[in-house]
């Protein structure tokens, strides 16, 4: 019988190593950008500005302060809903056309979100199918194709994968745009078609390891006793996987898709630079690019709790669907 008080317990304890490790990650953020070649004001100015120039604006953008300053800085503002201001429309002549960082990634943060959520919504019910097929026909035609085609795409990059279906869907057979440009204004009908090929690309990746972790779950628990016992009473092969091997097999199964769903978020940074899709992603590349740097840990940071955050739940689901993960050996 499931111990709530231990479970209860045990959820905090995750919930604090969780937090621990966001503070960890992102300090090791901070220390990143800040071994960027380069910054802001060297990128505005150009190589042609004078030291005191250089020098003036550094310090308009507080970034004259010494490191440790900055980051515990940027924590507590972050930490009271702040993520500062974009250094994106600062210029060394005094005009400040700059925006909230808040207010740049919220809008973006939707449009990574929907295409995820979207993916999500095809690819777990698909992975599933799959992997609970390919393992009741273990060693068939049928798993043996499926298997196949799911390392293909386990061994293509992403960028490989988009750049054939835009051949394909949107050369050869003009059927879907190459380019996802959505807005705050485009309707759903329209923005689904538009992100038809990034949605596909990124299904088409994650399916693989989710059918993968389902079918070897699926065929590792068909090997215990008491899935012996079942088929001794008579169950049919269906039954055996469906109503006693399933069960028993939601933690690891919730875990490899709680990890892809993460990935969708934090890895989509790729497949919406080909599209050009106004996500998160391609934010972050952008001020990259510019060394927007509170653009860029503001996106960083999110991807960080994103993936945390998810791989919290996946370890949730898994004690209360597996209890004996509450007393690890």
């Amino acid at each position: 019988m499931l111990n709530l008080n231990a479970v209860i317990t045990t959820i905090l304890k995750r919930l604090g190593l969780g937090i621990a490790t966001l503070f960890v990650v992102s300090a090791i953020i901070f220390s990143s950008i800040s071994m960027l070649p380069g910054d802001f004001t060297e990128a505005v100015l150009g190589q042609a500005a004078t030291e005191e120039t250089v020098t003036a604006f550094r310090k308009e953008l507080g970034l004259d302060k010494p490191a440790p300053v900055r980051y515990f800085e940027w924590v507590g503002s972050v930490l009271q809903g702040d993520l500062g201001t974009s250094f994106s429309g600062r210029n060394a002549s005094g005009q400040d056309r700059s925006r909230q960082v808040l207010d740049l990634v919220a809008p973006r943060l939707w449009n990574t979100l929907f295409l995820a959520g979207v993916t999500a919504l095809i690819a777990v019910p698909l992975a599933l199918f799959l992997g609970l097929t390919a393992a009741l026909y273990r060693n068939s035609a049928y798993d043996r194709t499926v298997n196949a085609a799911t390392l293909t795409t386990i061994s293509t990059p992403e960028f490989f994968v988009a750049y054939i279906l835009i051949l394909v869907f949107a050369s050869l057979w003009p059927v879907f745009p190459s380019l996802a440009n959505v807005d705050a204004s485009t309707e759903l009908g329209e923005r689904l078609y538009r992100i038809a090929l990034p949605a596909l690309t990124l299904t088409l990746v994650i399916v693989a390891h989710m059918m993968r972790m389902t079918r070897a779950a699926i065929i590792n628990l068909l090997a215990s006793p008491y899935i012996e016992m079942a088929r001794l009473k008579g169950a049919s092969q269906s039954e055996i996987i469906l109503k006693h091997a399933l069960p028993n097999a939601w933690a690891p199964i919730a875990t490899v898709i709680a990890f892809n769903l993460a990935y969708l978020v934090v890895g989509v940074v790729v497949v919406e630079v080909v599209f050009v899709y106004p996500g998160i992603g391609q934010l972050m590349v952008d001020a990259v690019t510019s060394r927007d740097i509170p653009v860029v840990q503001a996106c960083a940071l999110i991807f960080a709790a994103t993936y945390i955050l998810l791989n919290l739940t996946a370890d949730i689901i898994g004690i209360v669907t597996n209890p004996r993960l509450l007393h690890p050996r």
